[in-house]
């Protein structure tokens, strides 16, 4: 899902000021009109009036209520995610506002688009003109508060991650500078940044294993995933790609780094718990001992943990192989 194109929301006076420059405009044009008698034309130029501000305001509300999407439809990672991130009950309760606006200003337009085709006194075309702009002006800046707020909230959601639903999701997790970002280059055209320290991640990584038949989703989840309450919010939003999109884990082992195995172990034990097939992929094996990596495969033996992945090449199959066919999906 994406939320890039959400709207920018601008002010209250912004959006009065759009709308009375649409209204003088279609005055102009209207003006330009023969009509057989100045009444007529007087009518003709505020009634345009008023039509073009409720167009205008109209349409920008209209937009922003149409472009924040339904919580209820929103798939459960950004679900959680928007209750995480923002205020939802505020955010809601704002564009409640924003509707209210919309609705109350098509009351006001047809109310007073009636009583300007009705009139048959001049001095009360103005009247009635001036009475609609200034209504309408006042529900407009009534909102002015809530439009702030869903501003804020739009730019929170813009940095959501675009994850992509219905798509089989592989989620690559273990200790920060592990390998992490630098598996998910070997296995996807992505681009993400790679540094010699850790910590690097500032964002979920995302890349696509592509086939002519087949695509998979890989996600670069930062940090450890160890403790929701004391994680930072980029580490809370992998915790929650692991728990709502992955479809299977690639936990990464790595033993050049100063993280004790038993560490790692307690980590992939605690993955365990989404009940998620995880393949374990031991990086830097070409820097590695060939004693260290056989007293490493014994332990994951003893922990009753089988098969252990050396190659990009050869996760990127089994991965394929396992979208491919659902009763792989399972299979740890």
């Amino acid at each position: 899902m994406n939320f890039q194109d959400l709207v920018k929301i601008e002010n209250a006076d912004t959006y009065i000021d759009l709308a009375f420059r649409k209204a003088q405009d279609a005055a102009e044009k209207t003006r330009e009109k023969i009509f057989p008698h100045r009444f007529a034309k007087s009518k003709a130029i505020e009634l345009d009036k008023v039509k073009a501000v409720d167009k205008s305001l109209q349409k920008h509300l209209k937009h922003i209520l149409t472009s924040f999407p339904t919580f209820d439809h929103l798939p459960p990672f950004y679900q959680e995610l928007t209750k995480l991130s923002l205020d939802y009950a505020k955010m809601k309760k704002s564009l409640g506002a924003v509707n209210w606006a919309w609705k109350k200003i098509s009351s006001f337009s047809i109310l007073y688009k009636g009583k300007l085709n009705s009139c048959q006194d001049m001095e009360f075309i103005n009247k009635f003109r001036k009475e609609y702009l200034g209504r309408v002006s006042s529900c407009v800046k009534q909102i002015d508060p809530e439009l702030k707020v869903l501003e804020e909230a739009r730019k929170i959601m813009k940095g959501f991650p675009a994850i992509k639903s219905g798509v089989f999701t592989a989620c690559i997790c273990g200790f920060p500078n592990v390998g992490k970002s630098t598996l998910l280059a070997k296995l996807t055209p992505a681009k993400p940044e790679i540094k010699q320290y850790a910590f690097t991640t500032k964002t979920l990584n995302l890349g696509y294993i592509q086939t002519p038949t087949k695509k998979i989703q890989v996600i670069d989840t930062p940090g450890t995933l160890a403790r929701f309450a004391k994680m930072n919010p980029i580490e809370q939003h992998a915790y929650l790609a692991v728990k709502h999109c992955a479809d299977l884990i690639v936990y990464i082992y790595d033993l050049t780094e100063p993280y004790p195995l038993e560490q790692q172990h307690k980590l992939l034990e605690q993955l365990k718990q989404w009940n998620k097939p995880i393949l374990i992929y031991l990086s830097k094996t070409d820097i590695l001992d060939r004693k260290a990596v056989d007293s490493f495969q014994k332990q994951l033996q003893e922990l009753g943990q089988q098969g252990i992945i050396y190659s990009s090449d050869e996760l990127s199959k089994d991965l394929l192989t396992r979208a491919i066919t659902p009763g792989l999906r399972d299979a740890s």
